[in-house]
């Protein structure tokens, strides 16, 4: 077990990339032979915030079948995404780049040619890979069917139910039964890429039932009352900014979690959708191991973004609180000593990771846009300088969903909003006030340290573009 994040000065990764240089692997997998490929499932859930498990300690929501690919692999437990919406943070899951490289800032927009040339589906296909996309695509453009294999991806948000009454199979047993079928008919003379999106556990914008669960799970928690975050109070909301009193995830906690019956529907509604999504992945675990698949097989499990269950009288995401960009991530690679099962990784993993390690697991070379770093290394428990902090940025224009920029640390967070005038900072002490109760960027006796934080943001801003 790692017991924190490694000192490193220099975020390696960005330096090569700025640098121009090729990131070429080496390592246990950069020289796999075309049959000694893994196959490789990517699993990317919805709006599903990083103690969504039972394996990271929720005290309601159990996860069996997730809990076992940690059992099994390896559980990070200080995941984050770099950009806290659907769209930007997945197309910095599928070009290893910060939105401020990328430039995906809305629902409607595409990746251009030349990104799609670098980004991981396209490289393994090229390599030999069966390819296949099954669930929410969740960017803008027409659907990418012609860059798969087997492309079973939807635009927009879909809906739970086939019928607005609530009628008829709920969208997470049907997009399982569309996995179960790919594996059932992959190719077999080809390792596979199969790439798993889920709606789960995204609510129903605009439903007066937002958390629409499957009815199978509607005696789920029935008998539990889940408890409220320590900063789901009046007391704490009134401490909040007026900007942040008046955004869009205030508006939205008013139709979800406001009163406390609200609140234990929504939040039961949510946890049965993750609970869909479980069944599903032991329904695949199973049928790998009956075609004898599984031992060859990675399992990637992690989520686009975070989410508010309340916290701070919010709800949504976009922000920059810990509920909001830190994700789940279970990397279940059979391949590697069983004395390596179970393992907690705390260094800090980014959804920009995502695309380098699946290169790297495929034995191919990192492109040089790519601004992630592969987390094989952390897999295979080898000696290597690791980031201490990364930088965030949230530039989707909505006119109340404040721009956000910052730096998120080991001990120190520092959050800039950068579209108010005057621009508004926030400076939090995570050792001291992990809960982000106390803003210090007001306090004198932090000053130096403010300073020292804005000047992070600047050169980072400067590295990351």
């Amino acid at each position: 077990m790692r017991s924190g994040w490694q000192t490193s000065e220099v975020e390696t990764a960005c330096r090569l990339v700025v640098c121009g240089l090729v990131v070429v692997l080496a390592g246990g997998f950069a020289r796999l032979g075309a049959a000694e490929r893994p196959n490789i499932i990517l699993v990317i859930t919805d709006d599903q915030r990083f103690d969504a498990l039972g394996c990271m300690g929720n005290p309601v929501l159990k996860t069996p079948h997730i809990d076992g690919l940690a059992a099994r692999g390896t559980l990070f437990t200080h995941t984050f995404c770099t950009t806290s919406i659907c769209a930007t943070s997945r197309a910095s899951f599928l070009t290893g780049q910060y939105a401020m490289r990328h430039g995906v800032r809305g629902f409607r927009q595409p990746l251009t040619e030349s990104q799609w040339q670098d980004a991981f589906p396209v490289l393994l296909r090229r390599a030999g890979y069966h390819t296949a996309m099954v669930g929410k695509w969740g960017l803008g453009g027409p659907l990418p069917r012609k860059r798969y294999d087997v492309f079973q991806g939807f635009s927009g948000q879909g809906r739970y139910y086939p019928k607005p009454a609530g009628e008829g199979p709920h969208l997470t047993h049907r997009l399982g039964q569309q996995v179960i079928d790919f594996l059932e008919t992959r190719d077999d003379d080809k390792p596979f890429l199969l790439q798993y999106y889920t709606k789960a556990a995204h609510c129903q914008d605009g439903d007066p039932w937002p958390f629409q669960s499957d009815h199978r799970y509607d005696q789920l928690f029935a008998d539990i009352d889940v408890p409220t975050a320590a900063t789901a109070t009046a007391a704490h909301f009134a401490r909040l900014p007026k900007f942040l009193q008046e955004s869009e995830a205030r508006r939205r906690w008013k139709i979800r979690f406001a009163d406390p019956a609200m609140y234990q529907k929504s939040v039961k509604d949510y946890y049965r959708l993750v609970t869909g999504v479980d069944d599903v992945i032991g329904r695949m675990v199973n049928l790998l191991k009956k075609k004898g698949l599984f031992k060859n097989t990675v399992i990637i499990f992690t989520s686009d973004n975070g989410f508010y269950l309340g916290e701070h009288g919010l709800a949504g995401k976009w922000f920059m609180h810990e509920e909001s960009i830190r994700l789940p991530l279970v990397i279940c690679d059979p391949r590697l000593p069983r004395k390596e099962a179970g393992r907690r990784v705390s260094e800090p993993a980014l959804n920009i990771d995502i695309a380098p390690t699946i290169l790297e697991l495929a034995g191919l070379s990192v492109p040089a846009t790519v601004q992630g770093r592969s987390l094989v290394p952390l897999l295979q428990r080898r000696r290597v300088a690791w980031r201490t902090e990364f930088f965030y940025e949230h530039p989707f224009r909505h006119p109340r969903i404040p721009m956000t920029e910052g730096v998120r640390g080991v001990r120190w967070k520092y959050v800039r909003y950068t579209s108010l005038d005057p621009v508004v900072e926030e400076l939090y002490d995570l050792k001291t006030d992990p809960r982000e109760e106390k803003n210090l960027a007001k306090d004198s006796r932090f000053t130096e340290r403010l300073n020292e934080q804005r000047s992070k943001w600047q050169k980072w801003r400067k590295r990351v573009k």
